[in-house]
């Protein structure tokens, strides 16, 4: 929300806000354009018919005091995704969906048509590198590119966030249940990314994961008037720890890695390719891309030992994110650690889901905080829970973070990479003074 009200307030809209908590990064990112609010709290007296809109974030209450009072006024309300497709109607809209993927697709695609010229709008759920915000929308700017989350859009829109966009070229990246809490069935789930291809606008583009059996299925039951096109794992080889793109006689070296990357990538390639980038001006491109924050993000290396800290917290994203490491260091012990913070990952029920996924590392570590499942008004799990759902002899389990931290500074680290993986912080946990700890 705070990344749109700076998109606005440079496309010159006077923009105010309101919050019953402001933290950081917002803060100070709001008070440096003077959007600060002067108090936090909600003042329904400050609604009054002179607002051209009102934008609703998710974690506003359907009873919220300002909230009832635009709905008095019949004031026009808008989910925060509502209003980006508002202000994109008259723009070509790139979707990127998918329950993995989706940032790193993204990512990519802004960074090559950024490296290309070629001016972009945006919504990009992660910081990168170059990029101030990680929303932009400008009048000038002809495309705009998405990523789409398939989350609910707002307390009074309980539907994705990207069944609004209406894409022109859409993207899926693949489907692997999650977000239990508002979509209770697999089945439930499944049937957000089928209605968001049908919401692709006429004559457009669905680029989809043929290896995915449900994005299978969903392309086939498609309306016949999109142009359909599957795409899988880009070729590649390594080659002393580095990932080489192979494309005709050259070999394209890269600064990311993983199978999960090179499928991304060549989604990315197939995007850009519809939006007019060269095939060769891609590849040039894409050499220089680092990766989102927090996406397989390299915090601290020696001649020993890598530290990557990744946002990896569902069963796909965690196989993925440490086969990815694995793969790519097969010679170093890798030590792979995760905090179970969502809601899905802390409830009984879904526990299951992650059988197998850290089968790769020679030690999987997993962590939660008892406080986090009592605020999140779940039933508690015990570690041995915990460790029976993940299964495998490599599994330990931890609810303490500071018996965790103690665990990590007795290992040895020769020869040795540490994975961290949640989309929580580990209370607190920065991951640089952890390199200071264990080096």
């Amino acid at each position: 929300m705070h990344n749109l009200a700076i998109a606005m307030h440079k496309k010159g809209y006077l923009v105010t806000g309101s919050d019953d908590e402001i933290v950081e990064p917002s803060k100070s990112r709001l008070a440096n354009h003077g959007l600060l609010p002067a108090e936090e709290g909600w003042f329904e007296n400050k609604i009054n018919r002179e607002i051209n809109a009102i934008i609703l974030g998710m974690h506003a209450r359907k009873d919220n005091p300002e909230l009832l009072k635009a709905q008095e006024l019949g004031l026009p309300i808008y989910s925060y995704p509502g209003y980006i497709y508002e202000q994109s109607k008259e723009k070509t809209r790139v979707v990127i969906g998918g329950s993995h993927g989706k940032t790193s697709i993204t990512a990519m695609i802004l960074h090559v048509l950024n490296e290309t010229g070629m001016d972009c709008d945006y919504l990009v759920g992660a910081q990168l590198k170059g990029f101030d915000t990680m929303v932009r929308i400008t009048a000038e700017a002809p495309r705009i590119l998405l990523e789409g989350d398939e989350y609910l859009a707002s307390p009074i829109e309980p539907f994705p966030k990207f069944h609004l966009y209406h894409p022109h070229i859409a993207l899926l990246s693949g489907v692997a249940w999650d977000h239990i809490n508002v979509f209770p069935t697999f089945e439930n789930y499944v049937e957000q990314f089928q209605i968001f291809a049908d919401k692709i606008e006429p004559n457009g583009s669905l680029i989809y994961f043929e290896g995915d059996d449900e994005l299978l299925k969903i392309a086939h039951n498609s309306r016949t008037d999109i142009h359909k096109m599957p795409y899988r794992e880009h070729p590649s080889v390594i080659e002393n720890g580095i990932t080489l793109l192979l494309h005709e006689q050259d070999r394209i070296p890269l600064k990311i890695f993983g199978k999960h990357n090179l499928q991304n990538l060549q989604g990315a390639l197939l995007v850009c390719l519809e939006l007019g980038v060269p095939k060769e001006a891609f590849y040039k491109a894409i050499q220089s891309f680092t990766g989102a924050a927090k996406r397989l993000e390299l915090v601290f290396s020696n001649a020993q030992t890598n530290i990557f800290k990744d946002f990896a917290h569902s069963p796909s994203k965690l196989k993925a994110t440490t086969d990815a490491v694995r793969e790519q260091f097969p010679n170093r012990k890798l030590i792979a650690c995760m905090e179970l913070h969502t809601f899905s990952s802390l409830n009984q029920e879904f526990l299951e889901e992650y059988k197998d996924s850290m089968k790769k590392a020679d030690k999987a570590l997993v962590y939660f905080n008892p406080h986090t499942v009592a605020h999140k008004k779940l039933s508690p799990i015990s570690t041995e829970q915990v460790k029976a759902a993940f299964g495998g002899d490599n599994v330990q389990v931890y609810n303490d973070s500071k018996i965790l931290i103690e665990e990590l500074q007795k290992e040895n680290w020769e020869n040795a990479n540490l994975l961290m993986m949640s989309s929580g912080n580990f209370d607190g946990l920065k991951f640089e003074e952890l390199a200071e700890m264990i080096f």
